[in-house]
């Protein structure tokens, strides 16, 4: 089974979710194809001050430890064993535009309403929708996590047509029952949910009705 992962980010809120993720990922030594839209770029600077113009991945995985520390997470693992491929959203000869080209899933974390809407039309114009367009044709796992609230009628009607295609809608709106202290821990939350439908192991939280470590 491949190791294969795509993982997109959109304009939406809450860029921290996507780096942890991004980092979680590696650290699991999975094969990662990074997405990052115009709107996500300028989200991260805003939100993180994590700039992203021009892509070095030493440089990039740096200041993704960086962050990561200054919200208090636990210890990073010292090597990242995975492997980052990061992708333009107009490069389409890139292998993931392709469905014979597998994966093992995909998660478009934090996912702005644009995307969500262009998914659910089928509108293709960029990397990230039609990586996206070719994890439902081929019936493989797409995890989206928008962040977003209020939301109006269109929004959840176009939400609604994503899960009806087979995406998994996976708000990013954490639980409190594992009594969380931290802002990491309320990322890990979601982070950790969107790894369990990726496949991916993980103890970032405390599940319900399993004892704690």
């Amino acid at each position: 089974m491949t190791k294969r992962i795509v993982l997109a980010m959109s304009g939406g809120s809450g860029a921290v979710y996507g780096i942890r993720l991004l980092e979680r990922l590696l650290a699991a030594d999975r094969e990662v194809h990074l997405l990052i839209s115009s709107a996500a770029e300028q989200v991260l600077r805003d939100e993180l001050d994590l700039v992203v113009d021009q892509f070095e991945e030493h440089a990039f995985l740096n200041e993704v430890r960086d962050v990561l520390d200054g919200y208090g997470f636990r210890p990073q693992d010292a090597t990242l064993a995975g492997k980052l491929i990061y992708h333009r959203i107009d490069d389409w000869s890139a292998g993931i535009a392709s469905g014979s080209y597998r994966t093992a899933g995909m998660a478009i974390c934090p996912c702005s309403m644009s995307t969500v809407a262009a998914i659910a039309h089928g509108l293709a114009t960029n990397l990230i929708h039609r990586a996206a367009d070719v994890h439902l044709k081929e019936r493989r796992t797409l995890v989206l996590v928008p962040r977003e609230t209020p939301l109006s009628a269109i929004q959840l009607e176009n939400l609604h047509r994503c899960a009806r295609a087979g995406a998994v809608v996976l708000p990013a709106s954490p639980g409190w029952y594992h009594r969380p202290r931290t802002l990491a821990d309320l990322v890990d939350f979601i982070v950790g949910r969107v790894l369990d439908h990726l496949g991916v192991q993980n103890a970032l939280v405390s599940r319900w009705g399993e004892p704690s470590d």
